[in-house]
Order: structure tokens, then C-alpha cells, then sequence
């Protein structure tokens, strides 16, 4: 199982943001949003604070997906 973080790129797509308005609205530096961007797992407050910039919560911008390759198994 892993993160996407696909709905947070359609949320700002929706709300005609980009990822440097977002790294501008919450403070973050571009590394975590980089790492957003590649799929990569980020600390828990940056998600937090992605949320409260956006007013939104954390399911509306993080997505957990079942990986094909373990057939539903836990690593």
C-alpha cells in the first residue's frame, strides 16, 4: 500500500493553483512539495499544513493505493 497524492494536484487544478502558490500559501520550502510530486512520503505536518492552507481535510489531498506487485499482502 502507498500514498497518492493525486487528489491534491486536482484539487489545485480545481482551484487554479499552482505547486508554487501552494509552497507559497503554506511556507513550505520546494523540497516536500518536489517530494509530493514525485509519490514520495512526506512528514505528517506538511500534510497538515497543506490542509489548513486549503481548508480542507487530509482525504480530500492523500489517497492510499494498493500496490499490484504484493497481490494485497502487508510488507
Amino acid at each position: 500500500m502507498s500514498l497518492s497524492y493525486n487528489r491534491l494536484w486536482k484539487l489545485l487544478i480545481d482551484r487554479g493553483m499552482t505547486k508554487q502558490d501552494l509552497r507559497k500559501i503554506t511556507g513550505l520550502s520546494s523540497a516536500p512539495i518536489a517530494k509530493l510530486g514525485k509519490g514520495q512520503n512526506v512528514n505528517t505536518d506538511v500534510l497538515i499544513r497543506i490542509c489548513n492552507a486549503l481548508n480542507c481535510d487530509l482525504h480530500d489531498i492523500v489517497e492510499t493505493v494498493h500496490d499490484e506487485n504484493n497481490n494485497g499482502k502487508e510488507t
